[in-house]
Parts: C-alpha cells; structure tokens; sequence
C-alpha cells in the first residue's frame, strides 16, 4: 500500500473512532437521571408517560427522546438539563425525584394539579436557571432551601396556595431577575432584603395577604437597583409613599392599587425618569397630585380612582387592566 494512501486511512480510522465516541447515540444516560425519571413515571402516571417509551429518558437505539425532556453530552455520558411536563394535568404531590436531577437548568412544571409543599431538597439543584410552578394547588410555606439556588434567573411560584411569610433566603439568589409570587396566600412583611438582589427586575407580589409600609420595604440604601416593575397591588399595605421611592430611578411600572395606603403623593415620585404606568386606585391617598406628574414624558396612564383626592384631580390615560406576558420576560 501507498504511503499516503496508509496515512489517508489512518485518518480515516482515526475520525471514524473520534465521530463513534462523541456520538450521543453511543452515550449512555447517567443511572441518576434514568432512575429519577423512571421514579417520576411509575409514582405519578403522568399523561405524557404514552410518549415515555423505554426505559432511558434521553432516548435509547431507535427510541427517542422521552416528551419534555431535554438531554446533554458530557463526555461519553449523557444528562438531564430540562424537563418540561406542563399543562397535562399531573394530580399528585411535588415529585420529590425531580430533586436527583442535579444538572437541571431548566424545570417547568406549570398549569398541573400539583399539591403539597416543595420539597427542601429543592435546594440540591445548583444549575437552575428557571423554575416554573405556576398555576398548580401547591401549598404550606416556601421552604428556606430555595435560596440555595445559585444560578436561577425566572422564579415562578404564582397561582398557588402557599402560604407563611416571603423567605427571606430569596435575597441569596444573585442571578434572579423575576420573582413572580402572586395570587397565594402569603402573609407578614415582604423581606426588606430582596432590595439588595443586584439583578431584580420584575417583582409580583400582588394579590397576598401582605403588610407593612413601603418605607419598610425601600429602608436599605440603595436598594432593587435594577428593578423596573413592582406590582404590590390587593394586600394591606398601608402608610404613604415615602419620597425616597424616586432614587428607583430604573422603575416603569408601579401598581399599588388596591391597599390602605394613605398620604400625598411627593412629586419626587414624577421625577422617576423612565415611570409609565402608576396605579394608585383604591387606596385612601389625599391631597392634590403634583403638576409634574401631567408634565412626565413618558407616564402613560396613572389611574387614581378610589381616593380622597382633592376635586379637580385627573388621571392620565385610559385605565386598562394592565397585563404583561410571560414570554415577554424570558430572555
């Protein structure tokens, strides 16, 4: 044989060996992921289990991938990295098996019948960026363990039955931009400590049984740098909005509607630069509402109906009911 023809097929041999190591088909799944995933099946007789063919969830041979389950390459080894099984009608408790799944970046069981607590051991799964629960029967206190979750980003717990007070834990998650909390049953003073989150962008903790003031909340400085919307709105808050709200210079959205706050508006508050939507209705504020607030550049709508304003006071725009997609936030 040739010289380089020798070497031609060296190399041949060489990238078809490369090619059949790094080929996902010739991976096996971690017995971690296979055992909690088969754990999940058998336990809760998910609709979706028609789909889970097989006893590997990341797909075996001929056999794909199971429904809402995402798979990665490490190696000669393959993980679970996402599972989503929402909107199927899971009846059952938190499947505390989801909680092995240690490489999870991505865990969206929403719009299921779920029930009981989340587990503590939610706290083993370090690479979760997103966790969605919304619109499940989940209830009892959010255990602490959830601000051990380092790298999550889009935190959705809305549309449950949780009860006790917000943990403060949550301020120990450095990389979350949206809490969403809302339409529960949470009770107490909202942590002051979420002010110190660097990237919190999106706040929902509206539709509770929350107390307090907003001087409370804002008492650290420099506090929710980067928060932009803050709904709070259908609690019990009460006291007034203190002028230091203004140094939120990122905030476009501030819905208040519907608490026992009381007091004037400070015009500081018109000086916010990016405000948009201000919702102030059905509180018991007084007094006049500062001409800055008709002069801002970019307040859409302040709705104010519901108060003791002065006569002669105005809102601005049309009031809407104000409602924001998710999709809009998952970036």
């Amino acid at each position: 044989m040739a010289p380089a023809r020798r070497q031609f097929t060296a190399l041949s041999l060489i990238l078809v060996s490369t090619l059949l190591l790094f080929n996902p088909a010739h991976c096996k799944t971690l017995k971690r992921d296979v055992k909690a995933l088969n754990e999940i099946k058998a336990s809760l007789g998910w609709r979706v289990v028609y789909a889970w063919v097989g006893d590997d969830p990341c797909g075996d041979g001929d056999l794909p991938p199971w429904s809402g389950v995402t798979c990665s390459t490490f190696g000669d080894y393959r993980v679970v990295t996402e599972l989503e099984v929402y909107a199927v009608s899971i009846v059952g408790p938190f499947p505390t098996a989801v909680t092995n799944l240690l490489d999870l970046t991505r865990l969206d069981l929403h719009n299921n019948k779920l029930t009981g607590p989340i587990p503590p051991q939610i706290g083993r799964l370090k690479r979760l960026k997103i966790l969605n629960l919304r619109w499940n029967k989940l209830q009892d206190a959010i255990p602490p363990e959830i601000g051990e979750l380092k790298s999550v980003t889009h935190l959705y717990l809305s549309f449950n039955n949780f009860k006790g007070e917000i943990p403060k834990e949550l301020a120990n998650l450095p990389e979350l931009r949206y809490l969403y909390l809302h339409e529960n049953r949470f009770v107490g003073r909202i942590p002051a400590e979420l002010g110190t989150l660097p990237n919190l962008r999106h706040f929902d903790a509206g539709n509770n049984h929350l107390v307090g003031t907003i001087r409370e909340l804002i008492r650290i400085e420099g506090c929710f740098p980067a928060l932009r919307n803050l709904y709070l709105n259908n609690n019990y808050f009460t006291g007034g909005i203190p002028a230091q709200f203004a140094n939120l210079t990122n905030l476009e959205i501030l819905y208040l509607s519907y608490n026992k706050m009381s007091g004037v508006i400070p015009a500081s508050i018109a000086h916010i630069p990016k405000l948009t939507y201000l919702y102030l209705d059905h509180n018991q504020f007084s007094g006049r509402i500062p001409d800055a607030f008709y002069k801002h550049p970019f307040l859409k709508e302040m709705y104010i109906e519901g108060n003791a304003f002065r006569p002669g006071v105005n809102p601005i725009g049309i009031h809407q009911v104000l409602e924001i997609s998710d999709s809009e936030f998952l970036v």
